[in-house]
């Protein structure tokens, strides 16, 4: 499995509210995806940073889901381009299903 961090610095300031209004207008496509496994939302007033953290099968999902249109929609939406990083996710522990799991 792949674990993609994607985060957008700001270029002026918004509020809580406003943020927390983007994040629930994209929640319901991310809720449809068939290739996304898990999304978290990420939000950090004090440095103006907005993102996702996103778990995926395989690093193609991520790249197929965000290429050059998530990009346009984020520069839209958030007025920054999205840093986006890949991790290899070999060992997940979940403490809500009380389990291990070794990818």
């Amino acid at each position: 499995m792949i674990t993609e961090i994607v985060t957008l610095r700001l270029p002026q300031a918004a509020t809580r509210e406003e943020i927390i209004a983007k994040f629930e207008k994209t929640a319901p496509a991310w809720r449809e995806n068939p290739d996304l496994i898990r999304k978290s939302y990420l939000y950090d007033a004090d440095n103006g940073i907005v993102g996702g953290v996103y778990l995926w099968r395989d690093k193609s999902d991520a790249e197929k889901w965000h290429g050059a249109e998530f990009r346009r929609k984020a520069l839209e939406a958030y007025g920054a381009e999205p840093d986006i990083r890949y991790f290899e996710t070999p060992i997940m522990v979940d403490n809500l299903e009380g389990t291990i799991v070794e990818v």
